[in-house]
């Protein structure tokens, strides 16, 4: 086979990414890789590192120094921009304390730029201008989550946790179930909804709740790829595009 049938029958090559995320993620987690391939730019890699950051028993974030630092550092092996401990319920059960001491050893340990899934969905309520709140999750409590969020100072005018049992019962809530819980869950004083878990398929409800309810949604995944775009819109260039279908946070990259 001479040299030109040979290039004619190769793949065609996949584009080159112009910036790269790290994710620190729950072993358990199989909702975060793909949702983040499906809408993430072509040109954003995402890398993705499992360590047991989260359930039972609940291990405080003092105990997970070493899993979250050996994470960490295989994935800067990879040279990404920005690493992300991304568990929702971890990052934010010890408070603002915890969340720094996570994104410090991070940083430490890597000499990478460092974040959190709470600092960034902190970040995506602020730039909202959300104030009050209802919180969504799969979780067995939304204790840690409001009081985090009130620490941040948003108030949580009404909350479901819908007590789910494991990580695999998470993924089982369709979407559909995800925008009629936001429906009937709604109060006239609330400005927002929170949508609270990386592992669920809250994110593809994101727009269906916007559209019926009127007001912004954020979810742990959503506020995360944003805040990330947010930081790498420069590097990304001419290939940086808003992703589709993810609410109104998403028009915040326009400015």
């Amino acid at each position: 086979m001479d040299a030109v049938t040979e290039k004619d029958h190769l793949a065609p090559a996949l584009t080159e990414p112009k910036a790269r995320i790290g994710l620190i993620i729950p072993s358990v987690n199989r909702m975060t890789e793909p949702q983040f391939n499906h809408y993430a730019p072509e040109a954003l890699g995402i890398h993705v590192a499992r360590g047991r950051v989260a359930g039972e028993p609940s291990r405080t974030v003092e105990q997970l120094t070493d899993e979250i630092a050996h994470a960490a550092g295989t994935l800067a092996d990879a040279h990404p921009d920005l690493i992300v401990f991304h568990c929702t319920h971890t990052s934010m059960k010890e408070g603002a304390d915890g969340e720094a001491r996570i994104i410090n050893l991070i940083r430490k340990t890597t000499g990478v730029d460092a974040l959190s899934t709470s600092s960034l969905v902190n970040d995506a309520m602020r730039a909202l201008g959300l104030r009050k709140l209802v919180v969504l999750s799969p979780y067995r409590t939304n204790a840690d989550i409001i009081a985090y969020l009130s620490a941040a100072g948003f108030t949580v005018v009404n909350d479901v946790a819908l007590k789910c049992a494991s990580a695999a019962e998470f993924e089982k809530i369709t979407p559909q179930c995800w925008a009629e819980l936001a429906k009937e869950n709604d109060r006239p004083e609330a400005d927002g909804i929170f949508l609270s878990c990386t592992n669920t398929t809250q994110i593809e409800a994101v727009d269906a709740i916007e559209q019926e309810l009127g007001k912004p949604v954020v979810n742990s995944n959503q506020a995360v790829l944003w805040g990330c775009l947010k930081r790498l819109k420069g590097k990304l260039g001419d290939s940086f595009s808003i992703p589709p279908h993810l609410g109104q946070l998403m028009h915040d990259l326009e400015a």
